[in-house]
């Protein structure tokens, strides 16, 4: 099958009818462009890769339901577009809500015995101890040797997409365990201490 990617009707045709080649070649085609398109919004390689790659993904799930009058460059760059901006989105809401808490809290922040309960550490090490392996191993890879998601991933022969994963369990199981420490937490992750 021979593909040209300025054969929009062509390239769809493709994609539905022999959907991993042609879907192999509008990948190939199309990720180098979409990830100099997603840096506009974007400062992190890993984040700007992990929007084109859900873009890709959404592609790959959707082929079926693509019509052919429809420009597939318009719609991937339109996609990139939007969840670059969902992202951003959300670590502007993040920053926010850390402020704000930060604001709520901060004369019992002030104070060095709001940080130092050996109340708060140990129900910290227990809730650590207490995650399943996988979680544990990935969370604390990530909070103690400071290496990149993506160098854990290939350290553990995984995907970036499952450390996430396990990483976001590992937080929600943390913040279950520690739901009464929450605030003094929050604290200790925000500056570092």
């Amino acid at each position: 099958m021979l593909l040209n990617i300025n054969d929009n009707k062509g390239l769809i045709i493709a994609l539905q009818t022999d959907k991993e080649v042609a879907f192999d070649f509008v990948y190939r085609a199309y990720f180098p462009r979409l990830c100099a398109f997603c840096s506009q919004y974007l400062n992190e390689q890993e984040d700007i890769e992990e929007v084109v790659q859900e873009t890709m993904l959404w592609l790959w799930e959707n082929t079926s339901t693509l019509m052919v009058d429809l420009s597939l460059k318009t719609l991937l760059f339109v996609i990139v577009k939007n969840k670059a901006l969902n992202r951003i989105s959300h670590y502007e809401i993040k920053r926010k809500v850390y402020q704000e808490i930060a604001e709520k809290y901060k004369t019992k922040f002030e104070s060095p015995d709001f940080y130092m309960t050996d109340e708060l550490f140990k129900a910290y090490e227990q809730a650590v101890k207490n995650l399943p392996k996988e979680f544990r191993e990935v969370y604390l890879l990530t909070r103690s040797k400071k290496i990149t998601r993506k160098e854990i991933a290939s350290r553990l022969n995984v995907s970036s997409q499952t450390v996430n994963y396990r990483v976001g369990q590992a937080l929600k199981l943390l913040r279950m365990a520690l739901k009464k420490f929450l605030p003094s937490l929050l604290a200790v992750v925000l500056w570092g201490l």
